[in-house]
């Protein structure tokens, strides 16, 4: 035991000799400035990318007397951009002007920048880290001898996916495109629906190792500034190593990190992101993933689709219903039938009792097992669809569901009634517009089966009120999850349980449009011509 507790104590005690590596501590890297010595600039360069076969050092001379090199990663850059409008304008400048006479070396970057070098954006840095922070961003440096200073081109460019119709939320009627992994593209495509110097794009960067660009985007003059602030806030908090995916960022700025609901949207339609903004919200746009993401949200903002206001109100007012009574059958519905075979069934008519009971006549399990071995399987079958490829993940899932039914079903271990149950309650699990709040409703459907067997329907009843009284505890970014329903406000309802005629809705919601509520003029409802008698 003693051994055992002097290895314990030696792991944990920190290694004495060991030493971060070069800019580790970006605040002491921000301090080392450009010596002006191109041969040193560029060792100190080749020792912080050591054993990076990617980065580019290409050295020339200007004019055959200055010395100079550009500096990029391989992969990341356009080699035809930096060809022809960055090398080749240097070279022939060089070999057609005796520049070291007529241009002072303080002024050579300047020079360059307005008067030769051919790309669109050039700026100029300093500090070692911010030719560090620019290669590593696709960027390419210039370095030349006797100038402390270095210029920055963007030349970027690598392979990225085209614009492509949005695979998680596909609809009937209306635009084809969903955001990229590339940020530049997802903020031109939100530019092009909201074309006002009002769409502000704040650009920050999270991740020690990963320096991810993070693009917050609101319309100014709607959002409240509060939010902003709370936006940038908690983003500021965040210290990581990486940030691979809009999920990190979910988890680490949401309001209450233990609840089963989603407190941050997330979407792929840049239609989507343009229409949150108008009503006040704020979208964070990652680099490397096409998920924005939207706040603050509300749970009835989670069953509403884009195409809701895409088609006639009436058809999206009865669509609206739907999904409302299927969100009480994917919940509820499995918990109910266990209630009541095993505690009400006095509650069924005698023909129904009957089937019901001749079909449990040679199931050896009580009502809850039977639904969990069921609900277990179904969600088995459906992770497995979505894993395998897809040319074999929907047959896979389909007819295995099918095949396990009907065997189950024919060896006694499960009723035909409950297969039926199951079959309903997992196709209302796909209605939901958002993914993550399908996640969330087909987990709390196990709480729920165990209330209802444990206490019945007073059971569901109490766990009903435990996930009611939870929800309307819950906040997103300062607002009341279930609001406008709790707290109450009658003007905001028009657009939760039935969706009012575009010319209905005059005015932004109370909790985020507060700073501009008039959407549009009170005369636009259509109405038939005067015709003079």
């Amino acid at each position: 035991m003693g051994l055992w507790r002097w290895l314990k104590k030696k792991d944990l005690q920190p290694n004495q000799n060991y030493e971060p590596p070069l800019f580790s501590q970006r605040d002491n890297a921000k301090c080392d400035q450009l010596i002006g010595q191109f041969h040193g600039d560029v060792k100190q360069l080749k020792m912080i990318f050591d054993r990076a076969s990617d980065v580019v050092f290409r050295e020339f001379q200007l004019g055959g007397i200055q010395k100079g090199g550009l500096i990029f990663l391989d992969g990341m850059v356009d080699a035809q951009v930096i060809d022809s409008d960055v090398l080749k304008p240097l070279l022939s400048f060089g070999k057609a002007t005796s520049f070291s006479a007529d241009i002072p070396l303080t002024d050579m970057e300047i020079f360059l920048q307005e008067q030769v070098i051919y790309a669109s954006q050039v700026s100029i840095g300093q500090t070692i880290q911010e030719v560090v922070d620019h290669i590593l961003d696709g960027d390419t440096v210039l370095l030349l001898d006797e100038v402390n200073q270095a210029l920055f081109i963007s030349a970027k460019g690598w392979e990225m996916r085209s614009v492509e119709e949005p695979a998680t939320e596909a609809v009937i009627r209306g635009p084809r495109e969903g955001f990229t992994e590339n940020l530049r593209t997802n903020t031109s495509l939100l530019r092009r629906r909201l074309k006002t110097p009002q769409l502000k794009m704040e650009a920050m960067k999270v991740g020690r190792l990963s320096n991810t660009n993070i693009v917050i985007a609101y319309l100014d003059g709607i959002v409240e500034p509060s939010l902003v602030v709370e936006v940038q806030e908690r983003l500021s908090r965040i210290d990581i190593d990486a940030i691979l995916e809009s999920g990190y960022i979910e988890e680490l700025i949401e309001d209450n990190p233990f609840s089963v609901f989603p407190q941050v949207n997330n979407t792929e339609r840049p239609d989507k992101v343009a229409a949150y903004l108008l009503e006040g919200k704020i979208g964070i746009l990652i680099d490397n993933t096409p998920f924005a993401l939207l706040v603050p949200v509300t749970f009835y903002e989670m069953l509403q689709a884009s195409e809701d206001y895409y088609q006639h109100f009436m058809v999206s007012t009865v669509i609206r219903w739907l999904r409302f009574f299927m969100l009480g059958i994917a919940l509820i519905f499995p918990s109910l039938y266990i209630a009541i075979t095993t505690y009400h069934p006095e509650m069924l008519p005698t023909t129904l009792l009957l089937s019901v009971a001749s079909g449990r006549e040679t199931v050896p399990f009580p009502a809850f097992v039977e639904a969990l071995i069921m609900e277990i399987s179904f969600e088995g079958l459906r992770e497995a669809g979505v894993r395998l490829p897809r040319t074999v993940g929907q047959a896979v899932s389909i007819v295995g569901a099918l095949v396990i039914g009907q065997a189950a079903v024919q060896a006694g271990i499960v009723s035909a009634a409950m297969v039926i149950v199951v079959s309903i309650t997992g196709i209302s699990s796909f209605i939901f517009p958002v993914f993550s709040q399908g996640i969330a409703i087909r987990l709390l459907r196990f709480p729920m089966m165990i209330c209802a067997a444990t206490l019945g329907l007073y059971g569901i009843l109490v766990a009903s009120l435990i996930l009611l009284i939870h929800m309307a505890r819950l906040r997103s970014f300062g607002v009341p999850y279930l609001s406008p329903v709790a707290p109450l406000n009658l003007k905001s309802l028009k657009d939760i349980y039935v969706r009012v005629p575009w010319w209905g809705m005059v005015d932004r919601s109370d909790q985020t449009g507060k700073q501009n509520r008039k959407r549009m003029s009170r005369s636009l409802r259509p109405r038939p011509p005067h015709r003079k008698s």
